[in-house]
């Protein structure tokens, strides 16, 4: 009961503190996109990227600081492999919670440079979210089944191409570029659905990411293996978050080498394609292996 009480307490105040935290840099990010969308020069461009990534890296940290002066949480954090600013990473992580993306954020702001995320195309109607992430360069994917396809040929390919001219922007920069390789978050139904043969995991979508090395393969110093668990808030642990509940958050991050053949032409040649989704089941196999680990299950 008590708990119940405490969490009703918090939650309008943790809520109203991360809503100010998100709306105060997002109208900044927005406005200097504007700018930079006004004055398309290079030098500009230059000037404000590196302003629009500290931005983005200061909601992160500061909305971390929010989460850990209301919640009794624990990180546990720890890194296989050597990282630098200076480098340019592909991160492969596993999604759970809209508080995936903060606490990524708050991992890079240190460590990796700024990340880019691939975010679906709705998202830029979300307010504050979908603008700041338009004025940072995030790609929206626009993802169409087969069926659907097949029904409007002419938009074959659509995605790969968003995807190519998004990854010729993190050329000028150092970038940390990050797929949800899972499409989606994880649910228990979605889990059902797509008849996923990993216990914690959705199965992985390669397509976008084989294109994305394609596409900056050569600039990549490394792939960044991400492993993300809320053992002690397996559900709805972005509510958890915000009613004071948040326990445990584990990250594992492994640094991974960018090999040859995993960089080739996944759309036209049969046999890179089967040997890319071996390549992504293994690492994804492993990830299900190092969460049943983490969390006690046999």
């Amino acid at each position: 009961m008590l708990s119940v009480l405490r969490g009703m307490f918090i939650f309008p105040l943790h809520l109203s503190l991360q809503l100010i935290n998100l709306s105060f840099w997002a109208i900044l990010i927005i406005c200097l996109g504007l700018l930079k969308f006004v004055l398309p020069f290079a030098f500009i461009s230059r000037a404000f990227n590196p302003v629009l990534d500290f931005m983005l890296c200061a909601f992160g940290v500061i909305s971390v600081r929010l989460i850990r002066l209301f919640n009794p949480v624990q990180f546990d954090v720890q890194i296989d492999g050597e990282l630098s600013k200076e480098h340019w990473y592909l991160m492969m992580p596993n999604h759970l919670s809209w508080l995936d993306i903060i606490l990524l954020v708050d991992f890079a702001a240190d460590k990796i440079p700024a990340p880019k995320f691939f975010l679906k195309k709705e998202l830029i109607w979300l307010p504050f979210v979908g603008l700041g992430a338009w004025a940072l360069d995030m790609p929206f994917m626009q993802r169409y089944s087969r069926e659907f396809v097949e029904k409007n040929p002419h938009l074959k390919g659509k995605d790969i191409q968003t995807t190519k001219r998004s990854c010729e922007k993190f050329r000028s920069c150092p970038t940390t570029v990050i797929n949800f390789v899972e499409g989606s978050r994880f649910t228990q139904q979605k889990h059902l659905y797509r008849k996923s043969p990993f216990t914690h995991l959705l199965p992985p979508k390669a397509g976008g990411i084989a294109f994305t090395l394609a596409a900056m393969g050569e600039l990549f110093t490394g792939i960044l293996d991400v492993t993300i668990m809320y053992p002690d808030n397996p559900q709805r642990p972005m509510l958890n978050m915000l009613t004071g509940r948040l326990g445990r958050v584990i990250l594992r991050v492994t640094v991974a080498p960018v090999q040859a053949d995993i960089i080739g032409d996944y759309f036209n040649d049969e046999d890179f394609k089967q040997g890319f989704q071996t390549w992504l089941n293994a690492r994804w196999t492993h990830k299900d292996t190092q969460i049943n680990l983490l969390s006690g299950d046999q």
